[in-house]
């Protein structure tokens, strides 16, 4: 399993994407995530790869997301986070999250600390991303879909 910034190569297998409906209402499918990084440049796009395969997605957010949530600049929001239907129940979501300290801390040597929003119904995802060390400091925020919880995850060495 591995991590890799989005590129063309793998748009033919992302249009073939699938999530369940229960998760469509908390998550963008990657072909929509992509097509608002194309209109900012502040987000990254990565792929989840499984023997080179595409079986997850989420996109890496600057600032312009950031702020939103905290007032923290060094540091990153993860969006758009799922694992195709395909290839759920196979640990990939908790794995991802275990490499993506060591992606953040590769690609961005500035930012020390990571963040995401997560639906409070999405209890799944929740669970996942405390597991992979996100800690619920009690910060809440309204989202389109709901009230979120901001999770983060320090990163600075």
């Amino acid at each position: 399993m591995s991590l890799a910034f989005y590129n063309e190569q793998y748009l033919k297998e992302l249009e073939y994407y699938r999530l369940p409906e229960e998760m469509v209402r908390f998550t963008d499918l990657p072909i929509q995530a992509i097509h608002k990084s194309e209109q900012d440049q502040q987000r990254f796009p990565v792929v989840i790869l499984s023997d080179g395969a595409p079986v997850g997605f989420f996109v890496l957010h600057g600032w312009n997301g950031v702020q939103k949530y905290s007032n923290n600049e060094q540091a990153l929001l993860v969006r758009a986070f799922s694992v195709d239907s395909r290839y759920q129940g196979r640990g990939i979501a908790k794995q991802s999250m275990l490499l993506l300290p060591h992606f953040v801390s590769e690609h961005f040597q500035c930012k020390n600390e990571i963040l995401l929003a997560v639906n409070h119904k999405n209890t799944h995802a929740q669970h996942v991303y405390r597991q992979s060390g996100f800690v619920d400091r009690g910060k809440r925020a309204m989202g389109s879909k709901g009230e979120l919880l901001l999770l983060h995850l320090d990163i600075s060495l």
